[in-house]
């Protein structure tokens, strides 16, 4: 069974599907060990890793590269924020197909000029609906097979306001896309009206977003209002920033290891995300005698 298959069984269940944010390797198998059944890449993640804000920064290689390591290093499916598409229609087929090679199960693509900015961002701006549309066809076209998922992602709330989402969401689903992702903000009354317009046609994806401008719901909060995905892209990586701050700190004040060794992960635990023993394990197998 193919990811992509894997993820459009998840989409077919009642329950609301958890996803746990990844912006590398090692912390997509983390996601799988402690048990998601889904894993979403953070496009954020993915810049501030090489150095650089959310800003439109990074290349469709770049991102597609760190995709194929993720992707490879677990067997749960793999969403992919895939930025504007990188370009116009044609740029977004290329795109669809770098990602799909790269043996993620679905990517979202968004509705925004480019550079882009990170969902949460002021300053954002936005193509036409019109463009937007040729460029998920472009994209369902592209794909080989047929459970890739394709989410078309609305940015326009900041921009253009509800009802602009809302006509937005309706053509996009009419130009083919398999699942809704609008960005909104602190308006609870229009997260749910957003909601409420599309969950009977298309499933939803909820941005869980650590951002000050999004509402802390509870999962149950999430489902009920009728979103089928509630991800956490951007959790992972802000902890692991925090931590790391704060741990390097303590030895630059301290000059040595020892108070933080309580919190560090043991050596040999780490090695075994990557699975070491079952490495160490084939090793064996296919040693020569």
């Amino acid at each position: 069974m193919t990811v992509a298959k894997k993820l459009r069984e998840l989409l077919e269940r009642d329950n609301l599907i958890l996803a746990g944010g990844a912006h590398d390797a090692m912390t997509a198998q983390l996601v799988e060990q402690v048990g998601f059944e889904l894993c979403v890449v953070t496009g954020a993640g993915t810049a501030v890793c090489r150095g650089y804000p959310d800003i439109g920064l990074l290349s469709m290689d770049e991102m597609v590269t760190n995709a194929r390591y993720i992707a490879q290093a677990v067997n749960i499916p793999v969403i992919v924020d895939a930025d504007n598409g990188y370009g116009n229609a044609l740029n977004t087929q290329r795109t669809v197909r770098a990602f799909e090679s790269a043996g993620v199960a679905g990517i979202h693509i968004e509705d925004q000029t480019w550079p882009k900015r990170c969902g949460h961002m002021t300053g954002k701006s936005v193509i036409s609906k019109t463009e937007m549309v040729q460029k998920i066809r472009a994209a369902k076209d592209a794909v080989k097979d047929k459970n890739f998922v394709l989410i078309a992602r609305c940015d326009a709330y900041l921009v253009e306001g509800l009802e602009a989402v809302l006509k937005r969401g309706d053509a996009y689903i009419n130009a083919g896309a398999d699942m809704l992702f609008c960005e909104v903000a602190d308006n609870l009354d229009h997260t749910r009206a957003i909601a409420n317009h599309f969950k009977k046609r298309i499933p939803l994806l909820y941005n869980h977003s650590p951002s000050p401008m999004v509402p802390i719901l509870t999962a149950k909060e999430v489902h009920e209002m009728g979103f089928k995905l509630d991800c956490f892209y951007a959790q992972p990586l802000l902890a692991a920033a925090k931590a790391t701050k704060e741990t390097l700190q303590k030895i630059f004040e301290t000059g040595d290891s020892k108070s933080v060794k309580s919190s560090l992960m043991p050596l040999d635990e780490a090695w075994e995300i990557g699975g070491l023993t079952m490495m160490r394990n084939l090793e064996k197998k296919y040693s020569v005698e």
